[in-house]
């Protein structure tokens, strides 16, 4: 006996069934299309398209390693590649096929990562436990931060009218955030916030959590990544404020790299060495190319050996250590910048090992299933440099340029933080799930499966 079940617009299963068959039938059209093309051109346009992604890898290879000729020929490559094969299917006639090969793909895709979504699912705000107004609240801000938005969004006037101490940091003069925080928490503060980058952020959370003190985060940094994962307003860092009056309050974890705090990042090897340079806060992507040759393969930039928990990844040549993982280490997939959840007590590891050319070309083709990238949670990471245990190593402590000798050890404080947040914010989005054609399949065929689970 079988049950027939109605779907409509208001029918989220439905939905999601119908936008699963859309999706098998675009991916199957764009298969027809190419099989159909045989005689005129199919293989031509998947071939040499896969030709060309990896000659534009080994190009971008050799202009970031390299120097003089060999990186004037790898610029070449890396742009003349697309447009070679762009000129290869307008000159052999297979464009409109290759363009309507591509149409479908992309529709394909867009309806199955649709179809695995859950029901209504759009921009999340976790809700915290409602929260008292401070009676003593400081907050530290950096007029300099993010090009003077404390002065722009008129910060300091907004927060002491809603009752909070501001301690404005000097930019002309090296300042101890730190030994301000705690000035502060000697002086009988209740609350501690900053207005500044995720660097400074973190000096002050880390008191903060020494205390047991709620932290207030307020986005007036260059990119405000540990905002963005907190679901706060990064357009409007005055609406951060409404914390302080109309306010509930998150517990998240607070990450440890070698006894120094940080909210976001810890960054090894290559990234690492560059940032060390002063020329490079006012020159980055000149100052990248110039160094990366020496540190890719000139001897220059250490070869890191990492452990995390009972894995080891040898010579690594970057090392990104997050607190909590990201949703993807794709940095072209939706969401690939943030980080589902901030409480999870588990870091996120990513490490990449690119020896030359043929594997920058297989990067590029086979994206995050490469054997170049290790993409792993764990809950310790031990770093040194490769073949000792001894010495320093440059590392970048959520932007900020530090050397520390090894082995250089990452751990989280699980649920350390105490964040007051408004309750009135924008919210995460959630990030996209894990494309998985088998769960496509069965949702076409009238199955559900359990949610994430992939059943």
């Amino acid at each position: 006996m079988s049950t027939v079940t109605a779907s409509g617009p208001g029918d989220p299963a439905g939905t999601a069934r119908r936008l699963a068959r859309c999706a098998l039938a675009a991916a199957g059209g764009a298969v027809v299309v190419l099989l159909t093309a045989l005689g005129s051109g199919g293989f031509l346009i998947l071939l040499s398209g896969l030709a060309g992604l990896a000659a534009a890898a080994v190009g971008l290879w050799w202009f970031v390693a390299h120097r003089g000729l060999l990186r004037l020929l790898g610029a070449v490559l890396a742009v003349g590649s697309p447009a070679a094969v762009l000129a290869l299917y307008v000159l052999g006639g297979v464009w409109v096929v290759a363009l309507a090969s591509l149409a479908l793909w992309a529709v394909a895709l867009g309806c199955a990562r649709s179809a695995l979504r859950r029901p209504g699912e759009g921009p999340r705000t976790v809700r915290g436990v409602p929260a008292r107004r401070p009676l003593r609240p400081v907050l530290i801000m950096n007029p300099k931060s993010g090009g003077g938005k404390v002065g722009r969004f008129g910060l300091v006037e907004r927060a002491e009218k809603l009752g909070a101490r501001v301690i404005l940091i000097d930019p002309e003069r090296e300042n101890d955030v730190e030994a301000l925080a705690r000035g502060a928490v000697a002086e009988g503060a209740d609350l501690l916030g900053v207005a500044g980058g995720d660097g400074t952020q973190a000096l002050v959370a880390a008191v903060a959590a020494e205390h047991d003190l709620p932290f207030l985060v307020i986005s007036a940094g260059t990119r405000n990544h540990f905002a963005l994962d907190l679901g706060l307003d990064r357009t409007d860092p005055a609406a951060c404020l409404d914390a302080l009056t109309d306010g509930e309050e998150l517990r998240v974890d607070l990450g440890s790299v070698s006894g120094r705090p940080f909210v976001n990042t810890v960054s090894f090897g290559v990234y690492a060495d560059v940032v060390q340079h002063p020329e490079y806060r006012d020159a980055k992507a000149g100052t990248a190319i110039e160094l990366l040759p020496d540190l890719l393969q000139g001897g220059a930039g250490a070869r890191l050996d990492a452990r995390a928990d009972g894995k080891r990844l040898p010579a690594q040549q970057a090392l990104l250590v997050s607190n909590n993982p990201y949703a993807t280490p794709d940095p072209f997939a939706p969401g690939a910048a943030q980080r589902p959840r901030l409480d999870g007590g588990r870091l996120g590891v990513i490490g990449i090992r690119v020896e030359g050319a043929v594997q920058a070309a297989e990067l590029a083709v086979r994206g995050t299933q490469s054997e170049a990238l290790n993409v792993l949670t764990a809950r310790r990471v031990e770093v040194t440099t490769n073949g000792t245990g001894t010495g320093s190593i440059a590392v970048a402590v959520d932007g900020e340029a530090l050397n520390l000798p090894t082995p250089v050890v990452c751990v989280l404080r699980p649920r350390a933080l105490r964040v007051r947040v408004p309750r009135d914010r924008p919210g995460t989005t959630p990030p996209p799930p894990p494309l998985d054609w088998r769960r496509i399949l069965r949702l076409a065929l009238g199955n559900r499966p359990s949610a994430r689970s992939g059943a």
